[in-house]
């Protein structure tokens, strides 16, 4: 089993939700943290209810150098970050045949390529040191298609799909890759959504709102990763079972794995 005490862990989207609740989680457990989202007033309230070392780095995801300046100062505080959390992001509430274009591009902008950018910054210090944990929070709107969140869905699965290919790359270099598909958790996500013409939904679902609490999800959640399992799937009910359902088989992580320790990686770099 994996501790935790003493490790420096960054989490994105961290002033509320489930990244304010595994900020709590991790420090519970030991680990120093690393606060980062917009609103520095909000980082700093979530920093005010740990009981242990933080740090406030206020950037926007979509900021590239906002976010390479932070991943130094990161770095930089106690000499190396060992668990990365990749959770900043936005949800959706529109049919497609009435969502603006821009709606996509944001979603995909905050959801996917902010958090892929912000891990390959990262990344050339994880592969240095030979170890770390990189997280990522997608959800089961990453497994499952959704009706009125196609932008969403199209954002988490692919960081599914990135997250899984980065695991296997990483097998043989001390790295670690999880993946976690949230059900209804109770935040903020459903009124925080984008509708058809990007304005905010500003009212939340019943769903969410009797969903699972956050701080339970950051439970369960820490205790995966602890436990080295790569795809959590964090929901109950019927949301439970179509993750179960889609569910990437641990005998595929590793045979994708095996092609790695295989050689396959060197294979392909000496064709190329």
């Amino acid at each position: 089993m994996m501790s935790f005490e003493g490790k420096t862990a960054w989490i994105t989207g961290a002033s509320s939700g489930i990244g304010a609740a595994l900020a709590r989680e991790w420090a519970a457990r030991g680990a120093r943290i690393i606060l980062s989202g917009r609103d520095e007033a909000r980082l700093t309230q979530v920093a005010d209810g740990i009981d242990g070392e933080t740090l406030i780095l206020p950037f926007d995801v979509r900021d590239e150098a906002a976010m390479k300046a932070a991943t130094k100062q990161a770095v930089d505080w106690h000499g190396g970050v060992d668990i990365f959390v990749a959770n900043a992001g936005i949800s959706q509430r529109s049919a497609a045949v009435d969502t603006d274009m821009a709606v996509y591009r944001e979603i995909i902008d905050i959801d996917l390529t902010a958090q892929i950018a912000a891990t390959q910054a990262l990344l050339p210090h994880l592969v240095a040191r030979q170890s770390g944990t990189l997280l990522f929070i997608s959800s089961i709107a990453g497994k499952v298609g959704v009706p009125m969140r196609t932008a969403y869905c199209a954002a988490k699965f692919g960081l599914i799909g990135y997250a899984d290919a980065l695991r296997a790359e990483l097998s043989q270099q001390g790295v670690s890759v999880h993946v976690v598909c949230p059900g209804s958790v109770a935040t903020d996500v459903s009124r925080n959504a984008l509708t058809a013409d990007g304005s905010k939904r500003g009212r939340s679902d019943k769903v969410i709102d009797n969903g699972i609490a956050p701080d339970e999800a950051a439970k369960r959640i820490v205790d995966a990763v602890e436990a080295n399992q790569r795809e959590i799937i964090v929901a109950e009910g019927v949301e439970e079972a179509m993750g179960e359902l889609r569910r990437t088989p641990d005998q595929l992580l590793d045979q994708v794995a095996g092609m790695v320790a295989a050689g396959y990686m060197d294979k392909m770099k000496a064709d190329s």
